[in-house]
């Protein structure tokens, strides 16, 4: 989305405001001539005219066009009809009244609708213009636009970060909200990534460009929140249908109506006046802007709170949701393998890490790492091994001061013709992995390892599970004891645990569920693309700064926060709740009103301001989703 269509959006409004005060000026005239002071006849001549004008040229031009283009009668059509109607009896100021009070809430609607669209906008407002780029002739401010992958720039405390990147030098916390909706602050180091338009809040960084300022994070929020809005719901769909025949019946109903009305004894103007307000009254307004008004709220709030919908579609199928089946590594879990358990059979448990931590220095594998970081974590120094060797699928062999020492498995244990103690026996039942550390065959002790779940997985499953009728999966390929362990630890039963699945049988589980209704299926968004694509609702989690992961689901979690899941279906929930009041405020107010026009003689005015009243009232109500729910519930 460029600036210039942002600012076309301002123009459009701001003509259509000074429009509708112009429409209000020719009315408060008129009306001044009708019950307050006799005015010239020329004046109030002028001033209907420029009310009729400017509140009637502007839906008209819109009308037209949408005739002419694509063949649609437009309810816009319906009120200039009717305003021309009432000039025609005589009853010129009720017109005026009818084009003030429709242009008006036009007015408001587009203003309304402008605050929503610009929530998510508002996101392009945070890029820094420019940057301070690293040179070898010092450091240069450039503009954002002419960076380019394998620059870099300087950040300084308080500078918002110009583009997606990763800290090259330095440490410190980054404000994420703008982008994750995460509230707290959070830590990044040397390889870690950073997001276009959030801030550094504490120290001066390095940062390494990956990604210029077209593929950036935000440049991928903002495509997909303005397709989400062009992608209409089940619900948009329907009212749009509706409003399309309903505005035809209603022109053909208002025409027999006045041939009726003759036929019943009244004169041509008074038929004429009771055709026109039956025009006005039944008009369905309301209707047709209820489903929208909701739906562009919603989806505004859920990406200022890091959940990106795509479409009305996707919103409207989240509340509908009756099973959550979650891939577990990387999803309900944190995908990085922690030490649990250190178990030192000679000596103190700090000489032991040390040297298993030596063992391990060279080693890429993501064990070897787990364990190096444990001992930094508790300030160990690891001990120097030389002439490492790695043994594949079965360890690790060196030497130190005193000689060979190897880490390893079961497979290595063996090698060394040694057999496992009985004091380590427990650790050794399939949940983590068991890492052993020996001398020959001296087993000096062992190391426990296993992924762990994320610090919100437990506490988001007991919320989605509170929402009422709802079940949950946990799916992985990972073997059954592990699985086990990490279900136990998030309060899931036995039957919720499925494990020792390839891609295809995700598939089979989420078709199996579906027999209940419908299911969504949360992933990295990446990985069990069929999983994804097979269920009712993919959702990919954790995916800022992931291109691929935000095309491969229709609801995407920018923070690797699933408090943010429950939060996002909650707010889908009181988006139908809030589309259902809507259409029972709009169709009732129509239906009184249509009755009244018809049966009792309800005034023209009387039936504009039940008519543009329920269209204002069905549009404030939608725009109370805009309040941030997502966020405050985390």
């Amino acid at each position: 989305m460029s600036a210039h269509s942002h600012d076309h959006g301002h123009d459009d409004e701001d003509a259509g405001l000074y429009l509708t005060i112009l429409c209000w000026a020719g009315l408060a005239l008129a009306a001044l001539d009708a019950f307050l002071q006799p005015l010239p006849q020329g004046l109030v001549w002028a001033a209907l005219g420029l009310s009729y004008l400017t509140g009637g040229v502007p839906p008209l031009r819109t009308a037209v066009a949408e005739l002419w283009h694509h063949g649609r009668l437009d309810i816009d059509l319906l009120m200039v009809v009717a305003a021309i109607a009432a000039a025609l009896v005589g009853a010129a100021l009720e017109g005026a009244v009818l084009l003030a009070l429709f242009s008006l809430s036009h007015t408001l609607e587009h203003r309304s609708m402008g605050k929503a669209r610009r929530a998510v906008e508002a996101l392009m407002q945070l890029r820094p213009e420019t940057a301070l780029l690293q040179g070898p002739e010092g450091v240069v401010e450039v503009p954002v636009a002419d960076l380019v992958p394998g620059d870099r720039v300087i950040l300084r405390p308080g500078a918002r970060v110009p583009v997606d990147g990763q800290v090259a030098e330095g440490a410190g916390h980054l404000d994420e909200s703008t982008v994750t909706g995460e509230s707290l602050p959070v830590r990044k180091a040397p390889g870690d990534p950073v997001h276009e338009a959030t801030v550094n809040l504490d120290a001066i960084l390095t940062v390494e460009v990956t990604r210029g300022l077209a593929t950036s994070t935000v440049a991928q929020m903002i495509k997909l929140v303005t397709e989400a809005q062009a992608m209409k719901s089940p619900s948009e769909r329907f009212s749009d249908w509706f409003g399309q025949r309903y505005t035809i019946a209603v022109f053909v109903g208002s025409f027999l109506s006045y041939f009726i009305f003759r036929y019943l004894g009244h004169v041509p103007s008074e038929a004429l006046y009771r055709a026109a307000t039956l025009l006005v009254a039944a008009s369905p307004c309301a209707v047709v802007i209820s489903v929208p008004a909701a739906i562009l709220s919603a989806l505004s709030a859920a990406a200022r709170g890091g959940v990106l919908f795509k479409g009305g579609a996707a919103l409207e199928g989240l509340a509908e949701v009756r099973t959550f089946a979650f891939d577990k590594t990387g999803t309900l879990t944190t995908g990085l393998a922690s030490v649990t358990n250190v178990v030192a059979l000679e000596g103190d448990e700090a000489t032991f890490l040390a040297l298993a931590a030596g063992l391990e220095a060279q080693s890429e594998h993501p064990i070897a790492d787990a364990i190096r970081r444990e001992a930094a974590e508790r300030g160990i120094t690891p001990l120097a091994v030389k002439d490492v060797r790695a043994h594949p699928s079965e360890g690790i062999t060196g030497q130190d001061d005193k000689g060979p020492v190897w880490a390893g498995n079961a497979r290595m244990l063996a090698a060394m013709g040694t057999t496992l103690p009985e004091t380590l026996a427990p650790l050794a039942d399939g949940s983590e992995t068991l890492v052993l550390v020996g001398r020959g065959p001296r087993v000096l002790g062992g190391v426990t390892v296993a992924d762990e779940p994320r610090a919100t997985a437990a506490e988001a499953l007991r919320d989605l599970k509170a929402g009422g009728r709802t079940d949950i999966l946990m799916m992985t390929g990972d073997r059954a004891p592990v699985a086990v362990r990490i279900g136990a630890d998030l309060g899931l039963a036995p039957d919720e645990i499925h494990a020792g699945l390839l891609p295809g049988d995700k598939v089979n589980l989420v078709d199996a569920a579906t027999t209940k209704g419908k299911v969504a299926f949360i992933g990295d968004g990446v990985n069990d693309a069929a999983a994804l694509a097979r269920a009712d609702v993919g959702v990919a989690m954790g995916v800022a700064g992931s291109e691929v992961a935000l095309q491969a689901a229709d609801v995407a979690l920018m923070a690797e926060d699933l408090r943010k899941l429950a939060a996002a279906r909650a707010l889908s929930r009181r988006t139908a709740g809030v589309i259902r009041q809507n259409l029972a405020i709009s169709i009732g107010a129509m239906a009184i009103l249509v009755a009244g026009s018809l049966f009792l003689s309800l005034p023209l005015p009387l039936a504009v301001l039940g008519h543009e009243g329920g269209t204002l009232l069905v549009v404030l109500n939608g725009l109370r989703l805009l309040a941030d729910p997502i966020r405050s519930r985390t």
